[in-house]
């Protein structure tokens, strides 16, 4: 498990939060680019893998673009990093290294598990409303 983000994360976050700031319009990707200071190149993989999870929907043509695949309330933060991340689960063993096994745990297992599940439980009860509302 990671506590900060990748690139491709940091500019996932930067992305779903520039459409939800402006569901339901439609944000072409030089807009978002533009706004949220992300590399076009870049862009346009972290959009891709947004729509693969459901975040985006994606048209093209001159009145194409980005929007919300849903509302904002109903998007999470763990919905927008874990498509640009993969899965945020404990498969590594923090005292041994390698894979975890749930069988034979280690002395930190249980308050790593617990980390991680308020982790993602933070991550997942932030909608892009609640970040776009603060920001």
């Amino acid at each position: 498990m990671r506590i900060t983000l990748t690139r491709r994360g940091d500019y996932a976050v930067r992305a779903a939060f520039d459409v939800a700031s402006h569901h339901p319009q439609r944000r072409k990707a030089a807009q978002i680019a533009a706004s949220m200071d992300i590399p076009r190149a870049f862009l346009s993989r972290v959009a891709a893998l947004l729509t693969a999870a459901g975040v985006f929907e994606a048209a093209a043509g001159p009145r194409g673009g980005y929007t919300l695949a849903g509302s904002p309330s109903a998007i999470s933060l763990l919905d927008v990093v874990e498509a640009a991340e993969g899965p945020l689960d404990l498969t590594e063993c923090v005292l041994r290294g390698g894979p975890c096994s749930w069988e034979d745990r280690c002395a930190v297992h249980d308050t790593w598990a617990a980390a991680q599940e308020t982790f993602r439980s933070s991550l997942a009860s932030t909608s892009l409303a609640d970040l776009v509302d603060e920001g």
